[in-house]
């Protein structure tokens, strides 16, 4: 008797955990509001993100590609890192790069009060502001997770939500594997996530070379296939 009850629970339970990944989660959704994720109006243009930076061990040595390749790239960086790293911002905004909030400790936002995240939030503003002079106006969250109490704070703010549509998943990847995987999610418009720091390991544990060896391959590969990195803004305008 008690089987059916059993089962029915554990359906449940998955289906409300399948709902919560695809609102939640997935990037590409916009149940819970708006994000950028990609435009595929835009054709054979293509923007490059780094998130978690800054870091000592490869920010620098990423910058220092993109200048080489002429590239432009927005940086999702947490406020914590950017505190105690300012010149690396500070180089990446004289480059020509866009600098964006991606909170301040880098915690999941699941289940976070809304003043929890609108702290999160302001407390990189403000360090953002004294290092750069701006307030930046792009946010993406950690792990691209999303929750309620997040979009009245961005709407608050005259902020947009930045997520994206390709992964090199260079967090985990080795280098021919994070060039494989982010040429083969290439499209239109695509918004490519790559990673100049991993917030998930300390300060001197933090080491991107894979991300740093893959790079020129990526931005190679991105333009033998006969696409074009553009500045974040391009994919922000309205017709």
């Amino acid at each position: 008797m008690m089987w059916p009850i059993l089962i029915g629970f554990v359906a449940v339970f998955i289906i409300l955990g399948f709902l919560f990944w695809y609102a939640c989660a997935l990037p590409s959704t916009q149940v819970l509001g708006p994000a950028l994720v990609r435009r595929p109006d835009l054709g054979r243009r293509v923007v490059l993100t780094f998130d978690d930076g800054p870091s000592e061990s490869s920010t620098e040595k990423i910058l220092d590609i993109l200048r080489d390749n002429k590239v432009p790239a927005i940086f999702f960086v947490c406020g914590k890192d950017a505190e105690r790293l300012p010149d690396i911002v500070r180089r990446a905004v004289s480059e020509g790069h866009t600098i964006a909030n991606h909170t301040y400790s880098h915690p999941f936002l699941y289940f976070r009060r809304r003043a929890t995240i609108a702290d999160e939030i302001d407390r990189t503003q403000d360090v953002l502001e004294r290092v750069t002079g701006e307030r930046p106006k792009l946010f993406r969250p950690p792990y691209g997770g999303r929750w309620f109490g997040l979009y009245p704070v961005l709407r608050e703010r005259e902020m947009e939500l930045v997520l994206w549509s390709d992964a090199g998943y260079d967090w985990k990847n080795d280098t021919d594997r994070i060039v494989r995987d982010t040429l083969k999610g290439l499209k239109p418009g695509s918004v490519i996530l790559l990673h100049d720091s991993f917030q998930k390991n300390p300060a001197d544990k933090i080491n991107q070379d894979r991300t740093v060896r893959a790079l020129p391959q990526i931005i190679d590969g991105v333009r033998k296939a006969g696409f074009t990195f553009v500045p974040i803004q391009e994919f922000l305008a309205t017709e």
